[in-house]
């Protein structure tokens, strides 16, 4: 196994009450270290390139280092645009080779959420490329609030798109670092009932293990977005390694030391959602 879609992930984690990790990305020792923790667990991974990694390295060079990891992986690696901001940018994904893309409407009005949400999965679809849509907002941890998603809105969303996955507003926020956030259950469950889409939850991090492990078996949540939780842990092992090499100036050297505790923390991400 080697590259995958999302839907080729996400179908067998409703159907068996798992969830996927989809793996925040900011350079190659992050990737480098999911991919390795993903085979080392025999489980599939999501490679995930947002908008500051994409502000910050080509969208090609993206694509060519997630598509080596992927193609050499022995389990299914799916190579994902989150959170793209126009048919354009999503099309720009497809050409070069991501396998699947989310688009983010959720800050328009719902019509135009659907319009424009359906014209790029159907876009993806063509290509053979899976397709991830938001209705309602995640919003961010001293920034944007929240508005959750309201369930009968969710259910035309997802039977009017006919998207891969769906995220969903339901008390996550994006880059939180402590585990104290919680999911409005009722809220998740009316959602769940009125559709049988596998749902995604933005802002992981900030959900406890526990929860997260109990609802990736008990819901319909097939996908957890992971990020702040592991830059943490790779900030702090590079701090280390700067501490305790004060005279290395070679920046492989000192990044390499960052590898080893990620896929460490990963490896413990991806059992949690796997139960």
């Amino acid at each position: 196994m080697t590259l995958a879609t999302l839907a080729e992930v996400l179908q067998p984690a409703l159907r068996e009450g798992y969830a996927v990790a989809g793996l925040v990305c900011l350079g190659w020792e992050d990737m480098r270290a999911y991919v390795a923790a993903a085979e080392a667990e025999g489980a599939p991974v999501i490679l995930q390139a947002g908008p500051s990694c994409r502000a910050h390295t080509p969208l090609p060079v993206l694509a060519a280092m997630m598509r080596h990891l992927g193609e050499g992986a022995s389990v299914p690696v799916v190579i994902h645009l989150d959170h793209g901001a126009s048919a354009e940018e999503c099309r720009a994904a497809i050409r070069e080779g991501f396998t699947s893309v989310m688009f983010d409407g959720s800050r328009m009005p719902l019509d135009q959420n659907i319009a424009e949400t359906g014209a790029i999965a159907e876009m993806a679809h063509a290509a053979g490329v899976s397709c991830e849509g938001e209705i309602g907002f995640v919003g961010y941890r001293s920034g944007a609030p929240s508005q959750g998603t309201d369930p009968v809105e969710a259910a035309r969303f997802a039977r009017e798109t006919g998207v891969d996955a769906m995220a969903i507003s339901v008390g996550n926020v994006h880059l939180q670092e402590s585990h104290d956030g919680r999911i409005d259950e009722t809220r998740l469950e009316a959602i769940a009932t009125a559709t049988d889409v596998p749902l995604v939850i933005h802002g992981g991090s900030g959900i406890p293990p526990a929860d997260r492990a109990r609802l990736a078996k008990t819901s319909n949540i097939c996908k957890f977005n992971i990020g702040t939780e592991l830059r943490m842990v790779f900030g702090q092992a590079l701090r280390e390694a700067i501490a305790a090499q004060p005279n290395t100036f070679d920046r492989i050297e000192l990044l390499k030391r960052t590898i080893a505790p990620m896929e460490a923390a990963t490896r413990q991400v991806i059992r949690n959602l796997r139960g």
